[in-house]
């Protein structure tokens, strides 16, 4: 299934210029979709047609990816600033407040975004991305999530962006396909076209460097006790779903006990066999979720 896609750049106020896809009819509740590393709006593209009938959708090169503007600080790539760019770009649109739906980074903002602003953001769905005050904890006490976490601290090191990309992006394309199997055989959504565009995406002037950005400037990392943290300034009303992918490496199921003492309204969907790019790997099964989810909590 495919869905007609229009794309535009959009000057925010917080001085971003910001690549934007577009899809659905704007008479419909706004939701936007927000993606992760090192990914762009493609990661949505499964999901988007099953969701554009009912919905405005909304999805951004988040700073720093593809098309949008890459500032040269890694200060520049903290949750909360680019939390403050989709306040901005619904305020460019002229969107009270949208759904929000987002994966991996993209789910670290838009926990931030919901609690930072949360009459700006209707309801959440949220795909394989954890609670900052749960995933602040895990980094820093549970042995398996620091283990499983181990990645982040490499991506940090300088240089870390050109070892991605030498080869022909091959330790990108491991980041989807993990350990090549014996017969060479790929997942049946990493197509030649899809690798295509996102060589593209990966290659774009400055946009692995600023990717990379996003690890440096993370707050919390594997093996770090982090600052104490006050709960209360973590908790959230927003309705939110949380779809989890069970075979995920890299953020394990862990990351969701507890969860519902922090989110006063939760759902959560488990994928016992999806893993972290449940995007491409079930995006019926999440489409469908997400869907009901979002029409349950009509923007008010």
């Amino acid at each position: 299934m495919k869905v007609d896609v229009s794309f535009s750049f959009v000057e925010l106020s917080t001085g971003i210029r910001m690549h934007v896809a577009r899809s659905g009819s704007g008479a419909k509740p706004p939701l936007l979709l927000l993606h992760g590393f090192p990914e762009f709006w493609a990661a949505w593209a499964d999901v988007m047609p099953l969701l554009a009938e009912d919905f405005n959708l909304i999805v951004p090169d988040l700073r720093g990816f593809n098309r949008s503007d890459k500032p040269a600080e890694v200060r520049e790539y903290r949750a909360g600033l680019i939390a403050s760019d989709l306040v901005a770009l619904m305020d460019a649109l002229g969107i009270r407040s949208a759904h929000v739906a987002a994966h991996d980074w993209g789910g670290a903002v838009a926990w931030t975004l919901a609690l930072g602003h949360p009459d700006r953001v209707g309801a959440l769905g949220i795909c394989n991305a954890p609670h900052p005050y749960l995933f602040a904890q895990a980094l820093g006490g549970n042995t398996a999530q620091q283990k499983a976490s181990a990645y982040m601290l490499w991506l940090r090191k300088p240089g870390s962006e050109s070892a991605l990309l030498a080869n022909d992006c091959a330790l990108l394309e491991r980041f989807f396909l993990g350990a090549s199997p014996a017969d060479g055989t790929v997942p049946a959504w990493w197509t030649p076209d899809r690798r295509a565009l996102y060589r593209e995406a990966w290659t774009q002037p400055g946009a692995m460097l600023a990717g990379t950005h996003y690890y440096r400037a993370a707050p919390w990392v594997p093996g770090q006790v982090s600052a104490p943290l006050d709960p209360a300034t973590f908790r959230l009303s927003t309705p939110t779903l949380v779809v989890w992918g069970e075979k995920d490496e890299a953020l394990l199921p862990v990351l969701l006990e507890g969860l519902e003492e922090f989110v006063e309204d939760l759902s959560i969907q488990r994928l016992p066999m999806a893993g972290h790019w449940l995007l491409h790997e079930e995006p019926e099964v999440v489409a469908t979720a997400l869907r009901k989810h979002f029409l349950e909590h009509p923007i008010t």
